[in-house]
């Protein structure tokens, strides 16, 4: 069965795994272990025995999902939340170290369904923070179903956005990439809106 970050969902192999297991007793992919704070104290709930969540990042993805929703409900678009654990609330910590592929599946649903306000196009939005400001096809499963899904990925100096197909095809975002958000056609955004929504990300994300 594969393995998969408990921060971030994506997928880990095996050597990762067990090198995440031993130094911080989860597993955690290696944009999370640099970029996370892991709490060391090994919590368990008491009648599953399973490991908490870590906070930090949860509230780290949740500001970052914010910042988007926003940005797009700003630019007139519809946004509808899609990700089971809005839809069942609390589910992700009941999943959390479960192995399944029922559970595996409700992890990697997108965040949010967006509709253009005029052209009605509808998109599957998936939200990432790093601070790494780095994103490829590793740090998703690799049966991902959601193949028409957009991945934006806010960091604290930058929102960039990269599809499914394009991360297939060996695309990424890093530092020096220039895949903002601003620059994705299909979307028909306001680049000076995005900027006043990546301040916002700089003011939020500044001590990371």
């Amino acid at each position: 069965m594969e393995n998969t970050c408990s921060s971030c969902q994506s997928a880990i192999n095996e050597k990762e795994s067990k090198y995440s297991l031993k130094k911080y007793g989860k597993n955690l992919c290696r944009d999370c272990q640099k970029n996370s704070k892991v709490i060391e104290s090994k919590i368990k709930e008491k009648s599953t025995g399973r490991k908490m969540y870590d906070p930090e990042n949860m509230i780290k993805g949740r500001i970052a999902e914010t910042l988007i929703e926003e940005l797009f409900l700003s630019l007139g678009y519809n946004v509808f939340r899609y990700g089971m654990e809005n839809t069942v609330p609390g589910i992700m910590k009941l999943l959390a170290g479960v192995r399944s592929d029922v559970a595996s599946n409700i992890r990697r649903m997108p965040d949010f369904v967006i509709q253009h306000p005029e052209r009605k196009d509808v998109y599957f939005i998936e939200v990432k923070f790093r601070a790494s400001e780095e994103f490829s096809r590793k740090h998703i499963a690799k049966d991902y179903p959601y193949q028409n899904a957009y991945f934006i990925v806010v960091s604290k100096n930058h929102i960039k956005c990269i599809t499914y197909k394009e991360l297939e095809e060996g695309k990424e975002i890093s530092k020096s990439s220039k895949n903002y958000l601003g620059n994705r056609k299909e979307f028909d955004l306001n680049k000076e809106v995005i900027i006043s929504f990546c301040k916002f990300a700089v003011k939020f994300f500044e001590s990371v």
